[in-house]
């Protein structure tokens, strides 16, 4: 036999208590959520501005080794090559020293 009447006091209490209950847990996994997405983002940020700098830095590598090697607008030998002829220039001379008085 069902109960037709309604809620009692008590009932009417405890529901009331319940539905509280839930809210504050749904709001505690919301606010979980977004603290975890704001962590996400601010990681991605970091990773992002990291990339940056770390590309800004390979292309100022890149601008040095490029004048240090390359030509300028006169032709002329850059100061990289006059290095690389002299250091060869330089093991030739010690081998033929070496061959010619060994």
């Amino acid at each position: 036999m069902a109960d037709d009447t309604g809620l009692t006091d008590e009932e009417r209490a405890e529901l009331e208590q319940l539905r509280a209950e839930k809210a504050a847990r749904q709001q505690a996994e919301r606010d979980a959520a977004e603290r975890a997405e704001l962590e996400r983002l601010r990681a991605q940020r970091a990773a992002d501005e990291a990339e940056r700098a770390a590309r800004a830095r390979d292309e100022q590598a890149l601008a040095r080794a490029r004048a240090l090697m390359e030509p300028d607008d006169d032709l002329r030998m850059p100061l990289g090559q006059k290095i690389v002829i002299l250091a060869i220039v330089g093991v030739a001379a010690v081998w033929l020293a070496i061959t010619i008085l060994g």
